[in-house]
């Protein structure tokens, strides 16, 4: 089901009964989606509230669509004469069908959350009175547990994070962002400063290698390239194995002299 951004403002607690009457008296679905419209604004609110709280491996879409059907339930079974406004009472359908809908893709059984709130509650407490993080000692002893509990309670939630990377985790009229687009990737070919400094350092390596002679240039290959050996360098040269050892560490030299002042920067791109 597709979520539809209204902008419209919310209409007074007078007026949305009015147009909730002549609903149920026309059964008019013009009147049903105009109140569904007026309070998607509170549709999105809980979703984005409660999904912050509690760990889902679901799209943030399948919420905003879960609370969409306890918004329209809502309006169906509606009652004024037990007191509630319509708001209000949408309020608590809505509420409650997201914890449901989240209790039901939560892979941790509620005694794990429990824990885990109690974790995060004595952890709060301890930096408001010490105005630093607890050790994980200090941390057990506040929950009156040994350090091995906590590490064992702290693992099980940690294993209980599983998510999908697809996950939507903020959506919009415009734009969704998956989860997977928020992490920090290490792969360096993704990296623009990276590969800008690469392509430098590659610049410097072929204006230093041309300034080599030809017959540096090529041992160099040989070697490098072509992993010959020393021996069947030479060969290949019609030059002892010696030789080509004294042209090896001559290029190597007049390398090193010439790039020593991008050392730097070798050393970035590894």
């Amino acid at each position: 089901m597709k979520i539809v951004a209204e902008h419209a403002a919310r209409p007074s607690a007078t007026e949305t009964l009015a147009t909730w009457e002549e609903y149920r008296r026309t059964g008019d679905r013009k009147l049903r989606d105009r109140l569904i419209f007026a309070f998607m604004p509170m549709v999105r609110h809980i979703v984005y509230r409660k999904i912050r709280v509690t760990p889902a491996n679901t799209d943030v879409e399948d919420f905003l669509s879960c609370g969409l059907e306890a918004l329209i339930h809502s309006i169906e079974r509606y009652d004024p004469a037990k007191g509630a406004t319509l708001e209000q009472y949408a309020w608590t359908r809505i509420h409650g069908a997201v914890l449901d809908e989240l209790r039901r893709h939560d892979w941790a059984p509620r005694s794990l959350r429990r824990d885990e709130r109690a974790i995060n509650a004595a952890r709060d407490r301890f930096q408001a009175t010490h105005e630093r993080q607890p050790s994980r000692e200090e941390l057990a002893d506040q929950l009156g547990m040994s350090t091995g509990e906590l590490t064992s309670r702290l693992d099980q939630v940690a294993l209980a994070e599983v998510g999908s990377l697809n996950s939507t985790v903020r959506s919009d009229e415009d734009s969704s962002i998956e989860r997977i687009e928020t992490l920090e990737s290490s792969d360096s070919e993704l990296n623009p400063s990276a590969q800008a400094e690469r392509h430098e350092a590659k610049a410097h390596f072929r204006k230093a290698f041309a300034r080599l002679s030809k017959q540096e240039r090529e041992v160099a290959v040989l070697l490098y390239v072509e992993n010959l050996k020393l021996r069947e360098i030479g060969e290949r040269l019609g030059v002892s194995e010696s030789r080509v050892s004294q042209i090896h560490t001559r290029l190597r030299r007049r390398l090193y002299e010439q790039l020593s002042g991008e050392l730097s920067l070798f050393a970035e791109i590894g």
